[in-house]
Order: structure tokens, then sequence, then C-alpha cells
């Protein structure tokens, strides 16, 4: 501002420098001081409305990091529900060794093997994969509870017929 200051001084003595009409000098020095009124006059407005733009985008800019910061805690939460560190889970565990069926609280992350408290066995516990099914278990994706309730339903089934098939024969036996 004071490059300027100096600037506008220098202009200013070199008018009166160069005009000697004393007349025409002051009315050519004023109209220069009126002519830079109107360019502070500009200048001042645009200084005005730029800061109203400005403050307008930081307040808008306050409201997207106030929302920004609102999802940002709904994903924290999401993803601590999700990825909860350190939770125990009870699992219902049989025993392959001796059967005895027990609840026990697993953290996936640190347990890697149980002891039954029947035997005293140690139960390797598998967070890899499914265990190779016999087609006898009723808790897999394999379909091996349908096919039990399939087998269960024939075997009612040929039950029924094998009762019909008794009954029939007495009948007969009785009407002989």
């Amino acid at each position: 501002m004071s490059s300027l200051k100096n600037r506008y001084q220098e202009i200013l003595k070199e008018l009166e420098e160069n005009i000697k009409d004393e007349k025409e000098r002051n009315f050519v020095i004023e109209k220069f001081q009126e002519l830079s009124i109107v360019f502070m006059d500009i200048i001042d407005r645009l200084t005005y409305i730029t800061d109203i733009r400005v403050k307008e985008v930081e307040d808008k800019q306050k409201e997207i990091e106030e929302k920004i910061s609102t999802v940002q805690n709904a994903v924290n939460g999401i993803e601590n529900d999700i990825y909860e560190d350190g939770e125990t889970y009870e699992f219902e565990i049989v025993c392959p060794y001796c059967n005895h069926e027990f609840v026990t609280d697993i953290n996936s992350d640190v347990n890697t093997e149980v002891e039954c408290p029947e035997c005293h066995n140690i139960i390797e516990l598998d967070w890899n994969g499914e265990e190779e099914c016999e087609g006898e278990c009723s808790c897999c994706d394999h379909g091996c509870e349908d096919a039990q309730n399939a087998d269960y339903k024939e075997d009612k089934k040929q039950e029924k017929q094998e009762k019909d098939q008794q009954s029939n024969l007495e009948d007969e036996d009785e009407d002989m």
C-alpha cells in the first residue's frame, strides 16, 4: 500500500511541475483526485462483495464439515459393529472325543483350540473352512438334513405300507 501512495504522490508532483497554468493544473489535479476516489470506491465495493462471498463459502464449508463428521461417526459406528475387536462369542461345541456338549466363550482372533471340560482333550478350532461332512449332520450347507428328512419320510412310508399289508393279511385270515 505504501508503494501505491508513493506513486500517487509522484503523479501529483509531475502534474504540478508540467502544467504551468495554475487554473488548469488545479483542475487536472482535482479531476485526478476524483478519479482516484471513484477507483477506491470500486475497490472497496469489490472487497466488500468478495468478503461476503468468502464468508458464505466458509459457512457452507462448516456445514459440509459437520455433515461429513456426522457421516463419519455413523460409518465408525457401523465399522465397530461389524469388526468388533476383542469381543467374545458363546459357541456350543460337541467334543469329537467323548460327545460331551458344552458352551464356551471364544474369540476367533485368540482361540485356536479349546479343552473339553469332560475328557480334557484339546479340540482344535478351524475358522477357515467347513469340515468334511459325512452326510449325517443337520448343521452344514451340504443338504444333509434334507437328505435325512427324505430318508425319514421314506422309512415312514415303508412302515405304513408294511402295516397296511399286515392289516390286509390279518383281515384275509379272519375272513377265512
